[in-house]
């Protein structure tokens, strides 16, 4: 996106976690295409500056670090107080799944770590960001959970558990909140990123196959509900989990 084709700014600011590519960068995009700027997070310094550059310096501020670290939260919060001002929107998108096996096999120290950076974190950021700016002046959450979520995920149930509560978080938050600040969540089905690549790769057509849609999601897909989400069109949702799955939950029914 050139600096040409930006539009008048909206007036909002957004920080947006995990942003440095795949579904978090799809959610930046898609803000700063309708004029916010965004304050975007990541653990690669280097990565992050590039999703900087692309996405447009004049507009967006990248802030280091991992999503798990208070001190961390904290600072991306400030980064937005003190570049923009504000910060109206909250996208929890940062998480991590670094298993891949039974779960009566699971390792509770990982199960733990993919709590603390897939759930806690997003806590943390929500409280950062609800003191900082949204309790007096309100703004929108969405927390980027999954279907996993949502039916069994074999092989990657501690993930899958992260995202149930991540799912509940948003409830607890929406109803905490209301009426200043609205929270949902998404749940994606498999989206096409470095992070979900394992579930595909070397068989994405036949992994497409399954979809009723015919195809895996892009992050676009993920961006485009993030900004129905932050934006008046949604202004009386809160609360909701937006499945965004090509309609893979159609092949559960009988028959």
């Amino acid at each position: 996106m050139s600096t040409k084709e930006l539009p008048e700014l909206s007036g909002k600011v957004a920080l947006v976690t995990g942003a440095s590519r795949g579904i978090g960068y799809g959610v930046a995009e898609a803000l700063v295409a309708r004029g916010d700027r965004v304050v975007i997070t990541g653990r690669g310094e280097e990565a992050l500056k590039e999703a900087v550059e692309r996405l447009g310096a004049d507009r967006v501020v990248g802030v280091p670090g991992k999503a798990h670290d208070e001190a961390h939260q904290a600072a991306a919060v400030a980064a937005a107080m003190d570049a923009f001002g504000r910060v109206d929107f909250l996208v929890n998108n940062a998480g991590t799944n670094p298993v891949f096996g039974p779960i009566a096999e699971l390792d509770l120290n990982v199960a733990r770590k993919v709590y603390e950076t897939n759930v806690i974190s997003a806590l943390g950021f929500a409280q950062q960001t609800w003191r900082a700016w949204q309790k007096d002046h309100g703004g929108a959450i969405v927390n980027i959970a999954s279907v996993a979520a949502i039916s069994a995920s074999p092989f990657i149930g501690a993930y899958g558990m992260s995202k149930a509560a991540m799912v509940n978080l948003t409830l607890q938050l929406a109803h905490e909140f209301a009426p200043v600040v609205r929270v949902n969540a998404i749940a994606p089905a498999v989206v096409k990123t470095k992070f979900a690549q394992a579930l595909y790769e070397g068989r994405e057509a036949e992994a497409a196959a399954a979809y009723p849609l015919g195809r895996l999601g892009v992050p676009e897909d993920i961006g485009g509900a993030a900004a129905f989400l932050t934006s008046g069109q949604s202004d009386w949702i809160t609360g909701q989990t937006l499945v965004v799955d090509g309609g893979i939950f159609l092949n559960a029914g009988v028959g």
